[in-house]
């Protein structure tokens, strides 16, 4: 059996392309002392992946000549370690690889038997706990505010704007194309959605925010971020998760103009980590769990399909191609 990887050969100007990394072929590991050997069957494809390969993030970058990182599913195949037997289907940074070795303590967690993949790893996984935490923890929304969403279509946004209408709050999506947002208002019940791509966003939250945006969650940065803070509520919050628009830039983008608003509206600006709510995962999996049983959250899941295609499939997220969770399998 051959483990194929995709190693970076390059830090990517701009827009990733194939040609930054290398598709090699090598042996399939062994699982030394206290390890499992892992057949990677599903890739979490997001956004913070083109970071690490940039820069020093809160992880450090992706060295040259790595396997690339990325958060993933697998089965363990062979296994040295206890707790862990053949057939455990796990999560954990596997990387861009068929297979990988390694210490699964404090590194991977075991999937219930039974349980399916694809809300594992989009609704009920980490982008789920994102939006879960996100408003909750850092938003603290309270019934009857605006929520305004970057990003809305994508996998957390889409949950963040269907969590604020169960806690009360008007939704407002802001998402790329009429399809999109055709989606976020028919079926996941957001109040309004802005088409960046066809609609003047700072004109349009001023006609849908009259009274300002109370909590605005942002996947985006640039100047969605920029157009929001114009329009925040006095003691208004802001929810950082992402800065997509940033990403494949080759210097850093200027600051936001509109910052001064958050001292005239007393205003607080924020950023956070899933990882800091590690003890609580439960917490949320539970909650979440419940309402999707409810029908109160709906998700969608992209999946493309195999190892070769993993630069383009993490290029569709910057195309704007995704709808829901980017997932890429692997293996069935």
């Amino acid at each position: 059996m051959k483990n194929r990887q995709w190693k970076l050969a390059r830090r990517p100007q701009g827009a990733i392309e194939d040609s930054d990394f290398d598709f090699v072929e090598t042996e399939v590991p062994a699982p030394g002392e206290g390890e499992v050997l892992v057949r990677t069957l599903m890739l979490s494809v997001d956004p913070t992946q083109r970071a690490w390969i940039a820069r020093d993030t809160y992880l450090p970058a992706v060295q040259i000549g790595e396997v690339m990182r990325s958060f993933g599913a697998g089965r363990v195949e062979a296994s040295n370690a206890p707790g862990f037997a053949v057939g455990d289907i796990v999560l954990g940074l596997v990387g861009w690889q068929d297979y990988v070795a390694m210490n699964p303590k404090g590194q991977l967690g075991k999937l219930p038997a039974g349980a399916p993949l694809e809300p594992a790893m989009s609704v009920l996984g980490m982008t789920g706990m994102t939006a879960y935490f996100g408003l909750l923890d850092v938003g603290r929304p309270v019934a009857g505010e605006t929520v305004v969403v970057s990003g809305a279509a994508g996998a957390t946004g889409s949950v963040v704007g269907q969590i604020a209408k169960i806690k009360g709050c008007r939704a407002i999506g802001v998402a790329g194309g009429a399809t999109k947002c055709g989606w976020l208002t028919d079926e996941l019940g957001f109040d309004a959605a802005i088409d960046y791509k066809s609609e003047n966003v700072k004109a349009r939250l001023k006609e849908l925010c009259p009274d300002g945006i109370d909590i605005f969650f942002d996947n985006v940065g640039g100047d969605i971020l920029d157009a929001a803070l114009a329009r925040l509520a006095m003691r208004g919050r802001v929810v950082l998760c992402g800065g997509i628009s940033a990403y494949n830039a080759t210097e850093p983008p200027p600051g936001p103009k509109n910052y001064v608003n958050l001292v005239s509206r007393r205003g607080r600006m924020e950023g956070f980590l899933i990882s800091d709510y590690a003890t609580r995962f439960a917490e949320a999996a539970g909650a979440l769990g419940g309402w999707v049983r409810e029908g109160k959250i709906k998700y969608r899941v992209d999946v493309q399909r195999g190892l070769e295609n993993a630069p383009a499939t993490l290029r569709r997220l910057f195309e704007g191609r995704n709808e829901g969770k980017q997932l890429l399998r692997v293996a069935e």
